[in-house]
């Protein structure tokens, strides 16, 4: 009996607790350091292949969520956010994507697009002031790539592209903790993961970050906060396979409403 006492003690704080609230939304993105890598493997051993690094850089990244508390102890969160990430660099050694073989000592240009977007249900535990949660839910994420460069043809050189698009859907687990140190002041950090096995497109998804959030108005504020993401996916093709490795980290800025 007590741990029930308990349960229900803790599900009776989180309903009053000033860390969460009815209605809550962002919107804004985070200036993020992005490097995606590639690596290309083809099923025909006589055909070279080769890694590539879309060169490092800054890329802003639009994202926006909200969450809907539910029954006082339960809610929704969706959160979306999309990366267009482009590059150009000199080739120091061949390199075949696709069974097009690009030339050493070319501009190979490459372009990656992603966007993600999740829908979790969560549990809320806690008292007046913390908040702790879990969540289940999916994961909707979409992948584009397209490389262009030099192939040589007959002794000649030329133009060749190659490129994909692929998605897929994917479980996804949550955590969150939330404090709040005033009604207008609060700091939180939230985790997610995404695990998919199995069809064309399959890999891992790995979210973090911690931020404060500040309420001038009761209704209107800001959040900033710095996040982490890893992304490592896995393209199988029927004649060959790309691996690609993509990692964010950045600070970000939110406008935030609360209802």
């Amino acid at each position: 009996a007590t741990p029930l006492l308990a349960l229900s003690a803790s599900y009776a704080s989180a309903e009053d607790s000033l860390a969460l609230d009815p209605v809550s939304i962002w919107l804004g993105g985070y200036y993020a350091n992005t490097e995606v890598n590639i690596d290309a493997k083809t099923h025909d051993p006589a055909v070279s292949t080769g890694k590539i690094q879309l060169e490092e850089g800054d890329d802003t990244v639009g994202r926006a969520r909200l969450d809907v508390l539910l029954f006082g102890t339960q809610g929704l969160q969706f959160d979306y956010y999309t990366l267009d990430h482009s590059s150009t660099q000199t080739l120091s050694a061949p390199f075949s994507y696709g069974g097009v073989p690009f030339e050493a000592n070319t501009a190979l240009r490459g372009k990656f697009e992603f966007a993600a977007g999740t829908a979790a249900y969560h549990w809320w535990f806690g008292d007046a002031t913390d908040a702790f949660g879990v969540g289940l839910g999916a994961a909707y994420y979409r992948a584009k790539l397209s490389v262009e460069g030099t192939v040589a043809l007959d002794d000649q050189s030329a133009s060749a592209s190659q490129k994909w698009d692929e998605d897929a859907i994917a479980p996804l687990v949550t955590l969150g903790w939330r404090h709040a140190i005033s009604d207008s002041l609060r700091v939180y950090a939230e985790g997610s993961g995404i695990w998919k096995n199995g069809g064309s497109l399959h890999g891992q998804l790995y979210d973090g970050r911690a931020g404060v959030e500040w309420f001038p108005w009761h209704n209107v504020g800001l959040a900033a906060e710095y996040g982490a993401t890893r992304l490592k996916l896995d393209r199988e093709g029927s004649t060959y396979d790309a691996n690609l490795d993509i990692k964010l980290h950045g600070p970000s800025l939110f406008a935030r409403f609360r209802f």
